[in-house]
């Protein structure tokens, strides 16, 4: 059989053109013949190989080597082919299989631990690295590399005994960066004492009559700083110079950074301006101007942060840095230059469309700039700068608590999480190598396929349930994720933050200012629904309050009437609270069957009230009830009898009701409101207001001549300007933009006064008193 096999290869080598197909069905029947030979198996994924189908090649390579484990090379042969078809496992399984037929190939050892590192198995990288340098002494790259990455893994510890196992195994001629290595390691894990001992040890002993390596000398010198010896660490130091830095600037950046973390600012100054010059290195001006700032010279740590800035153009932390040492220093412009971008800033980011989320776009760059803005009172550019991080930072929040009130991880992450156990290759010969992942992913993943599993259970029972009872059945996928949940807000903790509420706070203000009021009110809905338990009672009630405000100013005011109802729940003797109320309620195309409910139950729970009943009365009249509604005026003038408003209501009501044609003794409910009126005049110490009150009754009356006299009572007495009354908690928005003497009724006393000239045929006495009162 042997022979037959070879007679087809010489047969298909000597063919002009190779018959690929007759060698290929005779290599197949001898398979058939003898399955266990290894050579028809190799001849195939030859010939796959050469037809480019290397899929089938990489398989029948697999069966080859299996046949003929020993073979070393079939093994080295897969792994790279393996990697190219992306199956990890494969190639990590075909490795180890390669060193068991080949222990003594050091490289097949150094290409596993390098996929391991590829892979991210650091952990198991380390093992193999630290196994190499075991059989390989000599090997210094694997042990540097173990320790390196046991590090990774955070076993500081193992990687200083495996270091200390090394020296211990070579006690006259270990290798120096060794001990540079261990040194450093003891140093991160803050065993400032072990190293210097190590480093001690290595001048005693490998150096011995010599003077130690500039790096060690330097790692000892760190030492002492941090073990409280300053004055051999400065002996120690003082052999850099600005003459030679030049070679060795990482140890005077190492210097420098020791001495400021440990708080010798003005020390460390001394080895980071030896490094200036050498490079462009923002991260060095940086740190010089922190130097600078601890010792107190906010002039140069202005200038080294400006400096700074231009290396480092997308640090946030120092352009906020710079900007708050400005505001210190009174610079409020030139801080907003450093917080904002330029226009070929901005024109360069449109050309590139790959650029990611610019600097200026940062949510603490327009939180920084938003309150210097506001300090200055510059309420636009204030809005322009933070509205539309608070807004965006409030959609993603109602997002993401949608996504948070469902139970259990959405469909879309526990399909991800299962695909690492679903990382199978089909039309692979081989199958159910292990997944190449962490323990703890491959545990997620086997309860992600679990709840799967589950959860399609669930979605067929409840199929056959529904159709059963002869219901449609639809598909949920509402669980998906959608892109907006898995983003980061621009203001992360905005509605946890104290200070941010007042933000929120002042953006509303600023917006009802600026007459933005649908944006405003969309604001403090959210802020509302989204911080009901993070907000403080005081700034809940500040922003229904000024949610109440708005609503009487925007087209649509039922959004604010949850507001306005509110304000009067909290406030239900206050006429300010009231007024506001019915300003909003006046609005609404079916208000009574919004609020009659609201006063019906205000009037029981606070029977004392008089801001319920006095508008209950304001309903009956507009739709002329007059007697029901002067029955609900007197009702409050009961519980208020000295209040002019009230005297007013009840005298307004009784003459409309006397002019009513069903009413039998009209003279005595006339006089009753005219009383009524003369009490309310009695109340208000004569003035403009009452008197146009009864100069208008007698005028509806038709006593012209009792009327004119109170007219021109009203033309005598100029009136001042009062304040209109503000909501509990009311910021005076928009409230100094009233026109001026428009508490003043001359101009309207004027023009009745006319009308009864004319309407008597005095039309000079009409002209005159127009002239006279109604003329711009």
């Amino acid at each position: 059989m042997m022979g037959r096999v070879g007679d087809l290869i010489s047969l298909r080598r000597q063919s002009q053109p190779p018959r690929n197909h007759e060698a290929i069905c005779a290599l197949k029947e001898v398979i058939r013949v003898a399955p266990n030979l290894p050579d028809p198996y190799h001849t195939l994924g030859i010939i796959y190989s050469e037809i480019g189908d290397k899929k089938k090649a990489l398989n029948f390579y697999m069966l080859a080597a299996h046949l003929t484990p020993k073979d070393s090379s079939l093994w080295k042969l897969l792994v790279p082919w393996s990697i190219e078809q992306g199956n990890a496992g494969q190639a990590r399984y075909c490795l180890s299989k390669a060193i068991t037929a080949d222990p003594a190939d050091m490289s097949l050892r150094f290409s596993r631990a390098s996929l391991y590192v590829e892979l991210g198995e650091y952990q198991k990288a380390a093992e193999s690295y630290e196994q190499i340098s075991r059989l390989c002494p000599e090997n210094l790259e694997a042990l540097k590399t173990a320790t390196m990455l046991y590090q990774k893994c955070g076993q500081k510890e193992r990687s200083i005994t495996i270091l200390e196992d090394y020296l211990k195994s070579h006690p006259s001629d270990a290798d120096l960066g060794v001990v540079d290595l261990l040194a450093s390691t003891c140093m991160n894990n803050s065993e400032h004492t072990k190293a210097l001992q190590h480093i001690e040890h290595a001048h005693r002993v490998y150096c011995s009559g010599k003077e130690l390596p500039l790096y060690l000398s330097i790692r000892a010198g760190i030492c002492y700083v941090h073990l409280g010896d300053d004055e051999k660490a400065e002996s120690i130091f003082s052999v850099l110079q600005r003459e030679n830095v030049y070679e060795h600037p990482h140890l005077a950046r190492e210097v420098a950074d020791s001495l400021m973390a440990l708080g010798h600012y003005k020390y460390a100054l001394k080895y980071y301006m030896m490094l200036e010059g050498i490079g462009e290195d923002g991260g060095l001006h940086l740190r010089i101007a922190q130097c600078y700032l601890s010792v107190s010279d906010r002039g140069r740590a202005i200038e080294y942060l400006h400096t700074a800035l231009r290396v480092m153009e997308d640090s946030v932390d120092a352009r906020l840095t710079l900007a708050s040492l400005l505001l210190d220093e009174d610079k409020q412009d030139e801080a907003i230059s450093v917080l904002s971008p330029c226009k070929s800033t901005d024109s360069k980011l449109g050309l590139n469309s790959d650029k990611t989320k610019p600097w200026w776009l940062n949510g603490k760059i327009k939180l920084e700039l938003s309150r210097i803005y506001k300090t200055k009172g510059m309420t636009e550019a204030f809005v322009d700068a933070i509205f539309p991080s608070v807004r965006e930072s409030l959609f993603l929040e109602t997002i993401q608590q949608k996504v948070r009130a469902k139970k259990g991880l959405p469909k879309s992450v526990l399909s991800e999480r299962v695909k690492v156990l679903d990382a199978q290759h089909t039309g692979d010969v081989f199958q159910g190598f292990r997944p190449v992942a962490s323990t703890s992913d491959l545990s997620k993943a086997s309860r992600a396929k679990k709840l799967l599993q589950k959860k399609a259970m669930l979605k067929e029972a409840k199929k056959a349930a529904a159709m059963a009872a002869g219901l449609d059945w639809k598909s949920d996928n509402s669980d998906e994720d959608s892109p907006q949940a898995m983003r980061d807000p621009p203001l992360p903790n905005l509605l946890k933050d104290e200070e941010h509420h007042h933000l929120i706070i002042d953006l509303c203000k600023s917006l009802a200012s600026l007459k933005r009021y649908w944006e405003a009110i969309e604001v403090i809905n959210l802020t509302l629904k989204l911080a009901s338990n993070t907000l403080s009672v005081e700034k809940g009630e500040e922003l229904r309050s000024l949610g109440a405000q708005i609503a009487y100013n925007i087209t649509d005011p039922s959004h604010g009437w949850d507001y306005a109802r509110h304000v009067v729940n909290q406030n239900p003797y206050s006429f300010a609270a009231w007024n506001c109320y019915y300003k909003v309620v006046s609005r609404l195309e079916n208000r009574y069957s919004k609020h009659n409910k609201l006063l019906h139950g205000m009037r029981v729970k606070h029977k004392d009230s008089i801001p319920p009943i006095i508008i209950s009365g304001h309903q009956l009249s507009m739709i002329s009830q007059h007697q029901a509604a002067a029955r609900e005026y007197l009702e409050a003038y009961k519980l208020m009898p000295d209040s002019p408003l009230v005297n007013l209501c009840v005298g307004t009501a009784l003459i409309n009701l006397a002019l009513g044609l069903r009413l039998q003794n009209k003279h005595r409910c006339l006089l009753q409101g005219l009383a009524f009126l003369y009490n309310n005049l009695r109340l208000c110490e004569s003035s403009q207001e009452a008197l146009y009150n009864i100069a208008r009754a007698y005028h509806h009356l038709g006593l012209v001549t009792l009327a004119a006299s109170y007219y021109e009572k009203v033309l005598a007495i100029h009136e001042k300007d009062f304040p209109i009354p503000k909501l509990p908690n009311e910021n005076p928005v928009g409230m100094d933009n009233q026109n001026k003497n428009y508490c003043d009724l001359g101009r309207e006393a004027a023009y009745n006064l006319h009308l009864i000239y004319k309407t008597s045929g005095a039309l000079d006495l009409a002209r005159q008193v127009l002239k006279d009162h109604c003329t711009l």
